[in-house]
């Protein structure tokens, strides 16, 4: 399923507080931050019925398999689990059933020019670029948003506000690629085969870093007692063994979890 925003219908959905964290502005007065934000919004309207913003998504039968998702089309998902002592030891597939469950992948993007067509202008092209970012994170919001309501309809009556939406009081979670429950960016190129990111004009780097930058890659799992966490350190016993499983050398896996070893 392919979603197309208009820039319109994403700007309720907006967390102005990463926004602001971008800036450096998080800790400015409250007036200082208004303006700021006054100011995107103006940028905002000027880009309205320019670009769009867009979600990609797939509802599929899945089940957990060890400290893999294993698809109902064959593919499957390898994941980490939490080494640490005094961690909860979670893995992302204790939140999905081993027999029989369902899961959600999706991707979320911008029109490439909102990369691009700013470079005369150093101060319009970060306010852009950051923008996008926030579009990008947005049309997952939104997305999800329906999704949970109407497409998988698992939480039909759900009333929240959107503090409650920002503040991720809903039913199940969406992990990110790349975040801290699921930091291996090349996960990518697995969910790419299931999604074909280019369906909303992704491209993917050697690393599985995605192109436009403002773009967002993930997971939607719905059960009640879903939640995130920080995979933290991992040893090397289990990077050989998800190596194993993602069926890379275990060297090339070393680059993609560095910052987890």
């Amino acid at each position: 399923m392919i979603i197309s925003y208009d820039i319109h219908q994403l700007k309720p959905y907006i967390n102005w507080d990463y926004f602001f964290y971008a800036w450096g502005m998080h800790n400015k007065p409250l007036d200082e931050r208004q303006k700021l934000q006054e100011e995107a919004v103006s940028v905002l309207t000027d880009l309205e019925g320019k670009y769009k913003a867009y979600a990609l998504f797939r509802l599929v039968d899945a089940h957990s398999e060890g400290d893999d998702i294993a698809l109902g089309d064959g593919h499957r998902i390898p994941l980490l689990r939490q080494q640490q002592p005094g961690s909860e030891c979670l893995c992302l597939a204790d939140f999905l059933h081993p027999e029989h469950d369902r899961m959600g992948l999706f991707a979320t993007s911008v029109d490439m020019g909102l990369e691009k067509d700013f470079d005369h202008d150093t101060y319009l092209k970060m306010m852009v670029q950051l923008l996008a970012d926030r579009l990008a994170e947005a049309a997952a919001e939104c997305m999800h948003e329906s999704v949970r309501k109407t497409y998988w309809g698992y939480a039909p009556d759900e009333q929240l506000t959107m503090q409650q939406l920002h503040a991720e009081q809903f039913q199940g979670i969406r992990p990110a690629v790349g975040y801290p429950s699921l930091p291996d960016t090349s996960l990518n190129f697995v969910l790419n085969e299931v999604l074909d990111f280019r369906q909303i004009g992704i491209r993917l780097t050697e690393s599985g870093a995605m192109k436009p930058h403002a773009s967002v890659s993930g997971l939607m799992i719905s059960h009640p007692a879903a939640h995130y966490y920080l995979l933290g350190t991992i040893g090397l016993d289990q990077m050989t063994d998800y190596a194993r499983r993602r069926g890379l050398p275990v060297e090339v896996v070393r680059k993609f979890l560095s910052s987890n070893l």
